[in-house]
């Protein structure tokens, strides 16, 4: 059994362990390659992030989606590419609008060079992207044009809010599967698309990764008050700080809306307050661990990768699909 990518995935097949990391390899390398240019401050912004590392999440899921295919077809690494691509290009858009100070361990661009410059390098990620995409050919580009305007109308949804009567809860789950599911359901399209996989395989994957995607979202939403440590590439209570309402906090609204418990009142007035304070930060934190709310977050986060997993049965039995498999536990128990 060998450890490989992120979350501690183990791949029990040494062919296929190998042919994964070789993929990895591969996409690490094109990125540093599409993230060059002939302005060196542009290739100083543009590969700020990717050179800061990243657990490379959307590029394992399309190696292992890969293999239900042509592992070794030539359009699976660049696909990979394009969609770490996307995703990066996105962290440095979000850092600007959440006015993020810190992104893997490393100053957030926009802080580092302002937000003008991390709102035009997104761009020219997202430039490099759509020409490696153009070699892939329309059907890819249809994919990415889908995926990419359900990304932004989950992040214009997030920003709007719920609109009058629409359950808070409801509302963020649906932004999620648009803002995090689709970009990691492209992920595992375009692996097993462009290795030739039969269009069941493609769809039952395609399937997968949305719902895998999701549980990935909630159960960061977990860490950012559970844990004690930078597993998540942020301080605990970054999006608290940031404003951001999470799955744990609409929970938390929800049952004081619905009880009116003093200790649950108390605990959202503590959060309405200014969080800048790092005492009241950390008490904050120390309540939400101990809340209901946040267990109830867990399950959500589970529930999703459940289904992840069962969306996969229909597939036939073999090491990258207990690759898949696994990845759904080692998603969830990231937060707890």
């Amino acid at each position: 059994m060998t450890v490989v990518g992120p979350f501690g995935l183990s791949v029990r097949d040494q062919a296929l362990e190998a042919g994964v990391q070789a993929g990895l390899a591969a996409v690490e390398s094109g990125l540093l390659d599409a993230t060059k240019s002939d302005v060196p401050f542009i290739t100083d912004a543009a590969q700020h992030l990717v050179r800061a590392g990243g657990k490379r999440f959307r590029p394992l899921l399309a190696m292992l989606a890969a293999q239900f295919g042509d592992a070794d077809a030539p359009g699976v690494v660049p696909a990979a590419v394009v969609v770490e691509l996307t995703h990066l290009a996105t962290l440095y858009h979000d850092d600007v609008m959440d006015e993020a100070e810190v992104r893997r361990g490393v100053d957030s661009a926009n802080s580092r060079w302002g937000n003008s410059v991390a709102v035009l390098t997104g761009d020219f990620l997202f430039a490099r992207a759509s020409h490696i995409l153009a070699d892939l050919g329309p059907e890819a580009v249809r994919i990415q044009a889908e995926a990419f305007e359900r990304l932004v109308t989950g992040q214009i949804l997030e920003t709007a809010g719920p609109r009058d009567g629409r359950d808070p809860v409801d509302h963020y789950l649906e932004v999620m599967r648009g803002k995090t599911g689709s970009l990691v359901a492209v992920a595992c399209r375009f692996g097993a698309l462009m290795a030739g996989a039969d269009e069941s395989a493609v769809d039952i994957l395609t399937q997968y990764g949305e719902r895998l995607g999701v549980a990935f979202q909630l159960a960061d939403d977990v860490l950012d008050i559970a844990s004690d440590s930078h597993d998540s590439g942020k301080t605990p209570g970054t999006d608290l700080l940031e404003g951001i309402a999470t799955l744990p906090v609409l929970h938390l609204r929800a049952q004081a809306a619905a009880d009116g418990k003093p200790d649950d009142l108390a605990l959202v007035e503590l959060l309405d307050g200014d969080l800048g304070d790092p005492d009241r930060l950390e008490e904050v934190l120390r309540l939400l661990r101990a809340h209901p709310a946040l267990a109830r977050a867990r399950q959500d986060s589970v529930r999703y990768a459940q289904e992840a997993r069962a969306a996969l049965k229909p597939l036939p039995e073999c090491y990258a699909k207990l690759a898949l498999e696994e990845l759904c536990d080692a998603v969830v128990h990231r937060a707890g």
